[in-house]
């Protein structure tokens, strides 16, 4: 059986049915959405959703995202819905945004990591949609790549490792945002960004007045707490290599941080913006784009994670940036594939 549909280059969404009949059925499917590719199954079969956590070697205590194509599928799968979680659902979707609300009985516990809220997405992107149409039912997806690893936004960067864990590959180019949803709970009337995304916290507070951002964002989570949203714990959008996170609002300051700490290895790679790629007389270095382009970089990051292990390093140090807008889930994101090594000066 051919396991492979290249969507690339046309717009002939037909050719999703068979897809559709996997998940249906119980089966894998690889997808692109509007923020990263996810592995795909059947989110109310909790035999399919399995599958899921054994392709990933991701641990069952971390909840995953239903992704639906239509409000009929949320009024099966979530009740009790507010007027403010209403508001953002209206302002935010379809697109990069999640929001964790009240499941119903239908949903299966390993899908919610035995929670009694379940996170509901909308995607934006047409191939997510219409599989998801084709298919009739929710679709569980988290992030593809083997849990740890950085997230996947394009089929080549995934395919070795990811291939033969699934029963079909759907290939729809680079993914447009680069980073994976925004999720929100809603919590006595307060939006709580657990995970930043592209949807940001200015975006929200524009929509509803109010927000609040977990202190866990930017912060270490304790193995035994429970976790509302994917990509709160455990080591995650790691290369193998050891990574330290480095930012100062004042760039000079960060450029002198960064020079010193690579004085102190053999083989040092540097990934940095555009503009400063110069300052530093390293042999390995990685642009990730312009630090006036944030979307950029949020585009890049995952994709260039992925290259670090190539040059075997003994050191990797990341420029960051500034925690405002998507600047907030780059960080995010950066600081946990530094496994929490981060110096601010």
């Amino acid at each position: 059986m051919e396991k492979y549909l290249d969507l690339k280059n046309t717009i002939d969404y037909s050719k999703l049915k068979f897809a559709g009949e996997i998940i249906k059925n119980g089966g894998l499917v690889l997808f692109p959405t509007e923020t990263v590719y996810g592995i795909g199954a059947n989110g109310l079969d909790e035999n399919a959703v399995k599958k899921i956590y054994m392709a990933k070697g991701r641990k069952q205590d971390n909840p995953l995202i239903l992704h639906i194509s239509d409000f009929n599928m949320l009024s099966k799968i979530a009740k009790n819905i507010s007027e403010i979680e209403y508001t953002l659902i209206k302002a935010f979707w379809p697109g990069p945004f999640t929001i964790i609300l009240n499941r119903t009985d239908i949903v299966p516990d390993i899908v919610t990591a035995g929670l009694d809220t379940v996170g509901v997405r909308m995607p934006s992107g047409n191939i997510a949609k219409e599989l998801i149409s084709y298919a009739g039912v929710p679709i569980a997806a988290p992030s593809a790549n083997i849990s740890g690893r950085p997230s996947g936004t394009n089929i080549s960067d995934i395919f070795q490792e990811l291939s033969d864990k699934v029963d079909y590959i759907i290939d729809g180019g680079e993914c447009e945002v680069g980073l994976e949803s925004t999720v929100v709970r809603v919590i006595d009337g307060i939006p709580n960004i657990l995970r930043p995304g592209k949807i940001s916290p200015e975006d929200i507070q524009k929509t509803v007045g109010t927000v609040k951002v977990d202190d866990h964002i930017l912060k270490n989570i304790k193995m035994d707490e429970k976790v509302l949203s994917p990509g709160m714990k455990y080591r995650h959008y790691a290369p193998k290599s050891k990574c330290i996170l480095v930012y100062s609002p004042n760039n000079q300051k960060m450029i002198e941080k960064v020079r010193e700490i690579s004085k102190g290895y053999h083989n040092p790679l540097i990934i940095s913006c555009n503009e400063n790629a110069n300052c530093y007389d390293v042999r390995n270095k990685i642009m990730y784009g312009s630090k006036e382009n944030l979307r950029e970089i949020a585009q890049n990051i995952f994709k260039d994670l992925r290259k670090v292990d190539e040059f075997e390093p003994d050191i990797v140090i990341i420029e960051g940036v500034k925690s405002e807008g998507i600047g907030l889930a780059i960080m995010n994101r950066l600081i946990r594939a530094c496994e929490y090594h981060y110096i601010k000066v």
